[in-house]
This record gives C-alpha cells, structure tokens and sequence, in this order.
C-alpha cells in the first residue's frame, strides 16, 4: 500500500488532531533519519507515519489485536491505552497497511515505552513522537535542540523528561520505560 492510501486510511482510523500528530511524526522522523544516518529516510518516514495507527481504537480492539498477534505482554501493558496502543498498532500495521517490515514493526510496538538496546528506527521514532511541531509542553524546544545535536542524548531527555511527568502526576511508570532509560544512560557513559 502506497503513503497516500495510508494517509487516506489513517484519516478515517484518527481523530483531526491525531492525524495531523502523524504527518508531524513522520516529517520529523525522516528529518532525523537524515541527520543521523538512517539509511532509509522513507522507512523512517513510514514508521513515524503509521506509528499511532491504533490510537484512538477503544481498549478492547486494541487487546483483541494483541491476541490476534499473539503478543506476550503483562497485564499493566494489557490495560492501559496508552501503553497498549504501540503494541496493537504494531498488528494494525501489518493487517491493514500490510507492512512487514519487522523493524517498522518494532519502532510502532515501542513508540510510547522505549525498551533496552533500542536500535537507530525505534529511537527516532520515539522521539519524533515525543518532538514534532504540534506538541507544546515546558521543555519541548529544548529537546528539539538536543535533538539536532545527540539523537542518544535527546532520547534519554524525553526519558527523564516522562518519568519526570508520570512522577509528578504520581502515575504508574512501566518497567520497560525505566529499563529502557537506565540502559541508554549505561551505554552512554560506557562510551557504546
């Protein structure tokens, strides 16, 4: 399936503005794909693209396409929309937009958690999720700038800067996003 019938699809699947949040995701993905070295800018692009394709379904038809997927998972991630909706747009993508592309895949199931040893697709779309034009938080700007600089260093300021939020709203923290965090900062330091 070609970007424009993707966009034509994703357009009936999201809300306006979640829409419009894809389209920003996925400039900025392909933006970053270019300035760190990504060799496919397209994938990077398609990736950030599709990576909400989930979103706005209801709880049940996000869990129904986990099964469908066969995805184990815990019963935090199992609950929650908002974690939920990576790993079951991970299905959606590939059932609806027919991309097999496992490290497409793997950047859609991740987009929201991050996890431990994240490759170069996932960080960038991580981050252009939490980055692109239409997002407004304290904080946000300088992120960008970071992002021009260090795509690692970036990714682990959307990291403190999530924990820091889920922290101050006492909200739960998944594992796999602290995991992911403290990983990143060990390379880092290690020099890796």
């Amino acid at each position: 399936m070609d970007k424009k019938e993707i966009k034509k699809r994703l357009k009936e699947l999201l809300k306006d503005k979640r829409y419009i949040h894809s389209l920003g995701v996925a400039s900025v993905s392909r933006h970053l794909a270019e300035n760190y070295g990504y060799a496919d800018p397209d994938k990077a692009e398609l990736a950030g693209l599709v990576h909400d394709c989930a979103k706005n379904l209801p709880l049940e038809k996000m869990q129904q396409l986990a099964d469908e997927g066969r995805i184990p998972m815990d019963l935090a991630l199992y609950n929650s929309k908002a974690l939920l909706h990576g790993p079951a747009g991970s299905v959606l993508a590939r059932k609806l937009f027919n991309i097999t592309d496992e490290e497409i895949l793997s950047a859609v199931y991740y987009h929201t958690t991050g996890h431990p040893d994240m490759q170069l697709l996932e960080k960038i779309v991580f981050l252009a999720d939490y980055i692109e034009p239409s997002r407004d938080f304290p904080g946000v700007d300088n992120l960008r700038r970071l992002s021009e600089i260090s795509l690692d260093k970036a990714v682990l300021a959307a990291y403190a800067s999530t924990i820091s939020h889920l922290l101050d709203t006492n909200a739960f923290i998944y594992p796999l996003t602290m995991e992911g965090r403290n990983d990143l900062l060990k390379k880092m330091e290690e020099g890796l």
